[in-house]
């Protein structure tokens, strides 16, 4: 029985309509400056907190990022490194180029990383495959100046260093004296150090592979050999021709690299191995040093993802013993809720009450023993794809841990403080009403908030620990100067409610709709993700302003989170477990369901829209549900999970086959109108997956209609989204919206 949260919704219905305002166009969407007004990348504070540095696109070229600094006293702003002056502006290698779509930053120019030195005094920044070392003073010193691209640069842990990947081996160079010393020799051929392997990259939220002890005697190296991993033809289909690219992938149910772990000294004259374990069939997914450097954390997980060790190793013998064990009967999840302390304790996180909660563990003779830090049917916020803990900072001198979570709304992710020596309830630090994300200095004293609304585009203020407001690091008014300025009073309300589906289980929703005419019945744009580790519905400045461009446009915009999502509890996301494919598109058809009782709701012009997971999830709910939906767009999909990587597909489905949960087999079972849309240079979801469902489909008879792009990844450039959504509104405009 459904269970609609019906009266906010009728308090929408019939509401005198706005002021004349602009509406915008596809084209000002995409246009710069940016709509949503700044939009700060990777805020961070200096070492000690007096200034804060993010990275900011240009007025004239949203896709064009410098670094900016403010000072968190006076609050005064200015660029620090100007990519367009220091930059070659030369092609960066194909490496960096997977490196950047593996964190969602592909065709992105100019700068798009950047670290402090521990001491504060400068920051190493990668631009255009050299290294830069940018003082505070405005002037910059390279470091690097070769063809190749230098990967995975970090400063280490006293500044003592900058080490970086070149030509799949690890260097380190002598800030004091220049002098470039190479610290592997055996990377080459199929062997790589010092960088985190694909799927570490892609599904493990693990961007490096090297890792500075304090005091910068020695550091923690990956290896990786991938002999044994599957060697696949990716062809990168462009414009002007098709490249293809003989590429190690370790699809599921093959080889996965196999991985090795040393210790080595700062001036590479010594090294030892890393003891891992008897089988050799793991995954390296973290590691740590303790602060004196005296212990070497390194969390190992076995194929199958149902368990992950903590392991204590001796970087002086590489001899290593389990702290700790999670297990599960589905996966365990990784996270970064980690954090060693001075006093020998370590904080965190887990699962093991069924929501994600911090722990305190003291090491022992015995085994150790635990305590629990916070407690309830609320969880730590995830996101794997940019927020994986939700433990922001440690101040040790006052023994407090500060963290992000839900416990006040599930729809909002606000900043806490709890005592861990002596826990209570927690303190908010963070105003209600907002999603928020927050990153701190190193001793714990001072927060940087990330936050928007569904009224505020986003903003970053500096706060102290109390959570008071110190400084604006940009605000982003929504003032008569702003980008959104001319189309705020056509701006429309996100309305929240929730779902019951049949078998009892609570879905939240969002909508937008139009004024509401009485009588008048509207065509529904019904956008999904429904994949593990997101959560789409929340109180923030939803996905910009495309799902208001579709509003203006007279259609209800509508998304629903279903089982399987994340921060909602380890059993409503494991409903996904050997089960991709079901009870996710059950509950979509739920909301669809829901949405066709409503009398504002033209029941015949509900039409689907989903990128990537999303895109799977649309090939799946018109295979389940013909005539439940009057149109269906598959963005990027998934259509033969044997097709996907080891790490991902088998954390859900375990090993092959997966014909149950592919589209493959029931492509025949499709009705309605469909759109099929592919990037033709896709390394992630490989084009194959396009084609494979194309040709399903011809061989069932069934007519789709597709649009593939030429040179594009899975995250497309600007002129090319620009160009999708114009495609997808023209299907939707000739298969929906006019449809009688």
């Amino acid at each position: 029985m459904l269970k609609p949260l019906a009266a906010p919704i009728l308090a929408l219905a019939f509401l005198a309509a706005p002021a004349t305002a602009e509406r915008p166009t596809l084209e000002r969407l995409f246009a710069s400056p940016s709509i949503d007004g700044p939009s700060p990348r990777k805020p961070a504070l200096s070492p000690d907190g007096s200034l804060a540095t993010l990275l900011r696109n240009r007025a004239d070229d949203r896709d064009r990022w410098d670094l900016w600094a403010i000072d968190t006293k006076s609050g005064r702003a200015r660029m620090l490194v100007d990519s367009l002056k220091v930059g070659s502006g030369g092609e960066v290698s194909e490496a960096e180029k997977m490196r950047r779509e593996r964190a969602r930053v592909g065709g992105s120019k100019g700068i798009v990383d950047y670290e402090w030195a521990p001491d504060g005094r400068s920051i190493l920044v990668p631009i255009d495959g050299d290294l830069y070392l940018a003082r505070l003073d405005g002037s910059v010193r390279r470091l690097t100046d070769t063809p190749e691209s230098e990967l995975d640069a970090h400063v280490s842990a006293n500044g003592h260093y900058v080490s970086f990947v070149r030509g799949q081996n690890l260097f380190a160079v002598d800030l004091a004296s220049g002098a470039e010393r190479q610290l592997t020799k055996e990377g080459g051929g199929n062997i790589t150090c010092g960088t985190a392997e694909f799927v570490a990259q892609e599904e493990m939220d693990r961007f490096t592979g090297h890792w500075w002890a304090p005091g910068d005697k020695a550091v923690a190296a990956e290896c990786y050999d991938e002999a044994k991993v599957k060697i696949v033809t990716r062809a990168a289909i462009g414009a002007d021709g098709t490249r293809t690219f003989e590429q190690r992938y370790p699809a599921a149910g093959t080889a996965n690299v196999a991985v090795s772990l040393w210790v080595i000294a700062a001036d590479g004259s010594g090294r030892i191995k890393v003891d891992m374990g008897a089988d050799p069939d793991i995954y390296l997914a973290r590691v740590a040093w303790a602060p004196d450097a005296r212990t070497l954390y390194v969390q190992r997980v076995s194929r199958d993802q149902k368990r992950l060790d903590m392991l204590a190793v001796d970087p002086a013998t590489g001899a290593a013993r389990v702290l700790f064990s999670e297990t599960s009967k589905t996966w365990v999840n990784l996270n970064d809720d980690f954090r060693p302390l001075k006093d020998g304790s370590l904080i965190w996180g887990s699962e093991r009450s069924g929501y994600k909660h911090l722990y305190r563990y003291v090491p022992g003779a015995d085994g150790g023993t635990w305590a629990q830090l916070t407690h309830g049917e609320w969880t730590l916020e995830t996101n794997a794809q940019s927020h994986p803990a939700g433990l922001i900072g440690v101040d040790e001198a006052h023994h407090r841990l500060f963290f992000s979570a839900n416990k006040d709304d599930v729809l909002e992710s606000q900043v806490y403080a709890i005592d861990y020596l002596h826990p209570g309830e927690p303190q908010r630090l963070t105003e209600r009403g907002y999603w928020n994300e927050a990153s701190m200095d190193k001793a714990g004293t001072r927060l940087l908030i990330q936050r928007s609304s569904p009224t505020q585009p986003p903003q970053v203020y500096l706060a102290d620990a109390a959570g008071k407001r110190i400084a604006w690091i940009e605000q982003n008014s929504l003032d008569a100067h702003h980008p959104y300025a001319p189309y705020l009073p056509d701006r429309r309300p996100v309305t929240y409610g929730t779902l019951r589906t049949p078998d009892g289980a609570t879905l939240y929703y969002e909508m937008i709709t139009p004024v509401l005419e009485p009588g008048k019945r509207y065509p529904v744009f019904f956008e999904h993700y429904g994949g593990p580790h997101a959560q789409t519905v929340k109180r923030d400045w939803v996905k910009g302003q495309l799902p208001q461009y579709w509003v203006s446009k007279g259609w209800i915009y509508f998304q629903l989170d279903n089982r399987g999502s994340a921060n909602r509890g380890k059993a409503f996301e494991d409903s996904l477990y050997h089960a991709m494919g079901s009870t996710e598109v059950a509950d979509q058809a739920t909301g669809a369901r829901w949405l066709q009782q409503q009398p504002f709701v033209d029941p015949k012009r509900i039409a689907t829209f989903g990128w990537s997971y999303g895109g799977y999830m649309t090939l799946k709910m018109l295979e389940a549900d013909p005539g439940l939906y009057a149109a269906g767009v598959a963005g990027a999909p998934v259509t033969r999970w044997g097709l996907y990587d080891t790490f991902y597909t088998e954390r859900y489905l375990g090993m092959p086959p997966y014909a149950a949960s592919d589209t493959i087999a029931d492509a025949g079972k499709i009705r309605d109108p469909l759109l099929m849309v592919h990037g033709m240079a896709d390394d992630n979801v490989v084009f194959e997956n396009g084609t494979s469902m194309y040709a399903a489909l011809q061989q069932k008879g069934v007519l789709f209609e597709m649009a593939v792009y030429p040179g594009q990844t899975h995250g497309f450039n600007t002129p090319s989204s620009l160009h999708r959504w114009k495609t997808i509104e023209d299907f939707l405009d000739r298969r929906v919206r006019s449809a009688k």
